[in-house]
């Protein structure tokens, strides 16, 4: 049996992209940057976690060893003593965003190597045509914010306002994306949905790769809070991914987490969404037994990203790290002889760097299954080199795009 299971790590850069600097991100390290602080006791928190950053499944699979390679230093000590028991490299990013898009879309065989459209950082941020029309179109009485932000500052700052007026936060960040946060119950979910849609139509001309629906809840900033309700709108990838390819030849694509978002729902036969970790690894435990030769699980970890990467919280996405880096025997137990799994990321997210945006790096590969070899695959030239490795093990053609390794 030759199954594959894909899971991105959302964030997790193992050190600092060769072009880092044309990001403003010389110098980040989403692990080093974590490690570092956990050894130094800044990524204790009482009731979360203490001590040095401990990652020994992650490390046995070779993510200390892919971390060494991918800065050019020591291998950090996160708790495996041996040898790796994987396969282990990193990879190089070559489409010109640090996006989500950017990056799952290359991961699936298939560069963003466009220009993205961005907006400026200027308040008003959204062009006066763009905020007219969807005004107009969505029958707002106006919008809010209008500018750069983080996600639940912005809340906090506007979502008071908001319930008042009627009218959505509409906000943007250094990503190609537009986002627009509204309460679920006095603004209406299923509005917010509808007024997305709007907006991904009216983005398209301006070749804005997201526009994501960030629903909250609560009366005053004190207990606002986003649930778990999210839905991102984004374009299709320009030419066929892996994704596509496994769906055309009849095998089964299943998305779990913001998978089908990302794909705008293409090349994906069964979507289960979740809106964390824990209930990611629940899908994926529940999913895997069920595959058939020939079919693909593609999931994504969001919490990294969202809940402590944006907010530079190192304790929260250390813990975040630490628990999944438990949960990965479970995984492993239900592979069979023939299986692939491969752990990866889309970009980085360096909780100690400046500002509250995605950072330029590289990414681990780890792949590993029962009765596959271990050892160095080296600096991968392109994330699409995993998506080539997974079309090979499912025996499918070679694509346009990376490298099998």
């Amino acid at each position: 049996m030759r199954r594959v299971v894909l899971i991105v790590l959302d964030s997790f850069g193992i050190g600092g992209a060769e072009d880092a600097a044309l990001f403003d991100d010389d110098g980040a390290d989403t692990l080093g940057h974590i490690a570092e602080a956990c050894a130094a006791g800044k990524g204790d928190r009482p009731g979360l976690r203490s001590g040095p950053l401990a990652l020994p499944n992650l490390d046995r699979l070779g993510l200390g060893a892919a971390a060494a390679a991918s800065t050019g230093g020591k291998a950090l000590p996160l708790g495996h003593s041996g040898d790796p028991q994987a396969r282990y490299g990193y990879g190089i990013e070559i489409s010109k965003g640090k996006d989500t898009p950017s990056g799952h879309w290359e991961i699936a065989g298939q560069p963003a190597t466009f220009d993205w459209g961005y907006f400026p950082h200027t308040i008003p941020c959204f062009p006066a045509a763009l905020t007219e029309a969807l005004i107009g179109e969505a029958g707002l009485p106006g919008i809010l914010a209008d500018r750069h932000g983080s996600g639940m500052d912005i809340i906090a700052a506007f979502g008071e306002e908001h319930i008042r007026t009627g009218k959505p936060i509409c906000y943007t960040s250094a990503d190609s994306v537009m986002q627009i946060a509204a309460h679920e119950e006095h603004f209406g979910l299923d509005r917010l949905y509808e007024l997305c849609f709007i907006a991904r139509g009216l983005a398209d001309r301006l070749n804005i790769g997201r526009v994501i629906a960030r629903p909250f809840v609560g009366e005053t900033p004190q207990d606002f809070v986003r649930t778990g309700n999210r839905r991102d709108y984004s374009v299709a990838p320009p030419e066929p991914t892996v994704l596509d390819r496994l769906i055309r030849r009849g095998s089964h694509v299943v998305g779990v987490g913001k998978i089908g978002d990302i794909f705008a729902h293409r090349g994906v036969s069964e979507e289960i969404k979740t809106s964390s970790n824990g209930e990611t690894f629940e899908a994926m435990i529940a999913t895997l037994p069920g595959l058939r030769d020939g079919d693909l699980l593609f999931a994504n970890l969001i919490d990294f990203d969202t809940l402590y990467g944006h907010r530079r919280d190192v304790a929260g996405y250390a813990a975040a790290l630490e628990e999944s880096d438990r949960r990965l025997p479970e995984l492993e137990a239900l592979l069979k002889h023939g299986d692939l799994a491969i752990i990866t990321a889309d970009h980085g997210n360096d909780p100690t760097f400046r500002g509250n945006d995605h950072t330029r790096e590289h990414v681990p590969i780890l792949a590993f299954g029962p009765g596959l070899p271990a050892g160095p695959i080296g600096a991968r030239r392109s994330f699409a080199d995993i998506g080539e490795t997974v079309a090979a093990h499912l025996g499918l053609e070679p694509g346009t795009h990376g490298r099998r390794f």
